[in-house]
């Protein structure tokens, strides 16, 4: 696998933790380095992290996980997405007073509900032959990048629509959730 290979694999995984970084940066009032370091650490970490698993867990574990992998991942953002759409519903757009949630359970929750699909692309990894402390770097440094950038453009959206924001931004969660749960039980 070439290097644009690899980046086009790790910006597909990136994805998901781009649609929540810019859900995380709509209501900051000012972006500091800090939060572009959390979200990027914390999801590029997990990004880079998961397929060096996947690769080391070896295939009978894999097809333990790859069965109920979807699963995870839309209890986790249906979990997540609800309860944003249930705190944006109770508040009013005047009421951003506050950051975001960056502690770390929250952000663990995010970075593993985010990640689980490149546990499968470590797996795949391994048959391909791929260096995987390579393809794990690469994976990791795009996801943290899409990360931080994904703050800075949730930011541009601002507090006057915070409210709205954060039911699309679990809206968003929520349909990620089911996006992988249908392309996995009906295309597996």
């Amino acid at each position: 696998m070439g290097i644009a290979e690899m980046l086009v694999l790790a910006a597909g995984l990136a994805m998901d933790a781009f649609a929540v970084s810019i859900g995380k940066g709509l209501s900051l009032r000012s972006v500091r380095a800090k939060h572009l370091a959390t979200t990027g650490v914390w999801f590029g970490g997990f990004q880079a992290l998961m397929p060096i698993v996947g690769y080391l867990l070896g295939v009978s574990f894999a097809q333990q996980v790859s069965s109920i992998d979807h699963w995870i991942a839309f209890v986790l953002l249906g979990l997540i997405g609800g309860n944003m759409i249930r705190e944006s519903l109770s508040k009013s757009d005047e009421e951003c007073c506050c950051d975001p949630d960056f502690s770390a359970r929250t952000m663990f929750l995010l970075a593993v509900a985010t990640s689980i699909d490149a546990l499968a692309v470590g797996v795949s990894l391994a048959f391909l032959g791929v260096n995987i402390w390579s393809a794990a770097a690469v994976i990791g440094c795009v996801t943290f990048c899409f990360s931080a950038v994904g703050v800075l453009i949730g930011k541009h959206f601002g507090c006057r629509y915070k409210s709205k924001a954060e039911f699309v931004g679990g809206l968003i969660l929520t349909l990620i959730g089911v996006k992988i749960l249908v392309e996995h039980t009906l295309f597996d």
